[in-house]
């Protein structure tokens, strides 16, 4: 019997010379045999010794070459780039500063120390025993004042007061200043500088008859690093200051300089021209007061107005500073803040750097904001040698920011190269916002640096400073895209 299948002819049918027969002789249906499965492939990572064997092949080699010498290419590209902009780039040459230029002076009268029932002249030997005080509040000079007698008698400028001293003990003196690393000067503003004759009573110079020049050589060769006049003094000449002056060379070294300085009031034309004197190297320092002599204490407004003609007064050659004149007690902080903040040697007066504030932890003890001031000044070179620019206070600002009758802040800025420290007080007895509207060109965020109370630290935006009566405050800029 044959089999038919329908459908597709070429797939199951059997011709007619092809049968398949069972095993019992019947006809059966052919097998079908399926078609294998193709293969997948299945990932697996190459064992150490495919790699080793891969990695030793010609291509690897030359790729792993390729590679090392475009990092290194790269590398040595990005180096000279950086060196080229380093050495292209504006850089602030730092000034070599001398030692009058570096810390702050410290002015004193061995007679303050004694005590009033005190019979022995020991008055130099306690300067001795102050001397590690000084050093660590980081003052660089001591000025010794009252030193020579004052009774009018013929003066002797190489003698000590018997009341304050006797030289074995300034002796002593110089010894320790030396190990303490503090250089002493003498003060020869109220010393008896004429000398009446018999003949007329008409007084001579010292500098005529040489007495002066055989004391200030006395006194240089005890180790005294150099001398303070006073403009009150009417006897001094440009010939008298030039003698004193070779005196000076003559005993200086490279790293001994001795000085002169002038301390002015406005007593002599001769010595109020600061130019004049330091440019025409008769004298190394000269010392001016922030506060203008007066009678009675200044107000507030009348201590901003001094300070605000000084501030905007161009100066060819920075002073150095002084307080001056009396100022009410609320005002000190402010004043002896603003007085180590410019430009210029600040000196201090003995007692000035007890300025306490509230509080009994080591850090609000008197000296503490002296000792701050001091830190500052040696840490940011901005305040020893920077640019100083003054900062008008903008007067037409809103009337919740500054009120008709208020004092308005000073604010100047101190800049050396990329840093820049923004200096502003308040010396009224209103709080005042410090909005940057008033100097647009400032960046607004910076960081605390110092204040008067200090109390203010950490990151701010100037938005924000709310200054308080009598305050002054210290912050670092930070530079934006949009500062200039």
């Amino acid at each position: 019997m044959t089999l038919k299948v329908e459908g597709d002819p070429g797939y199951g049918s059997v011709s007619a010379g092809s049968r398949f027969t069972g095993l019992d002789g019947s006809e059966t249906v052919p097998l079908l045999i399926p078609e294998p499965e193709p293969h997948l492939y299945t990932w697996k990572p190459l064992s150490k010794e495919e790699l080793v064997k891969c990695a030793g092949g010609p291509g690897w080699k030359k790729f792993r070459f390729c590679l090392v010498l475009a990092f290194w290419i790269g590398w040595v590209v990005m180096l000279g780039i950086a060196i080229t902009l380093i050495v292209q780039s504006p850089r602030a040459v730092t000034p070599v500063l001398l030692w009058w230029q570096k810390d702050p002076f410290y002015r004193l009268q061995p007679a303050l120390l004694v005590d009033a029932e005190s019979d022995e002249p020991n008055a130099i030997s306690r300067v001795s025993e102050r001397l590690p005080y000084l050093k660590s509040l980081r003052v660089g000079a001591l000025i010794l004042e009252g030193l020579f007698r004052k009774d009018g008698s013929t003066p002797n400028l190489t003698q000590i007061d018997q009341d304050v001293g006797t030289l074995p003990q300034f002796t002593q003196l110089m010894t320790e200043s030396r190990k303490a690393g503090l250089r002493i000067m003498l003060c020869l503003c109220e010393a008896v500088l004429l000398e009446p004759t018999a003949s007329n009573n008409t007084k001579v110079r010292f500098g005529t008859s040489g007495n002066i020049q055989y004391s200030l050589r006395y006194w240089l060769e005890q180790g005294v690093s150099g001398f303070e006049i006073c403009d009150t003094d009417t006897t001094f000449s440009i010939k008298m200051l030039m003698e004193w002056n070779v005196l000076m060379r003559e005993f200086s070294s490279q790293d001994d300089e001795r000085i002169l300085m002038v301390r002015q009031t406005g007593g002599s034309p001769l010595l109020s021209n600061t130019s004049n004197l330091v440019n025409g190297s008769l004298v190394e320092m000269v010392t001016k007061s922030l506060i203008p002599p007066s009678h009675r204490p200044l107000t507030a407004p009348e201590v901003s107005e001094a300070i605000k003609t000084i501030l905007q007064m161009p100066q060819g050659y920075w002073p150095s500073w002084t307080v001056g004149g009396e100022v009410p007690w609320e005002l000190q902080r402010a004043i002896f803040f603003l007085m180590m903040t410019l430009p210029g040697t600040p000196i201090i007066k003995y007692g000035d750097e007890l300025n306490p504030v509230q509080g009994q932890d080591e850090l609000r003890r008197p000296h503490a904001l002296f000792r701050s001031l001091s830190q500052l000044r040696a840490r940011e070179e901005a305040l020893r040698f920077g640019s100083f620019t003054f900062l008008p206070f903008n007067t037409t600002m809103s009337s919740t920011t500054l009120n008709s009758t208020a004092t308005p802040p000073l604010a100047f800025l101190r800049s050396w190269g990329c840093v820049r420290l923004l200096v502003v007080f308040n010396l009224g007895s209103e709080p005042h916002a410090v909005e940057p509207d008033w100097a647009p060109s400032l960046p607004e965020d910076g960081l605390f640096v110092l204040s008067t109370g200090l109390d203010r630290i950490g990151p701010v935006s100037l938005r924000t400073i709310i200054l308080q009566p009598h305050e002054g405050i210290v912050i670092k800029l930070f530079e934006t895209d949009n500062s200039s």
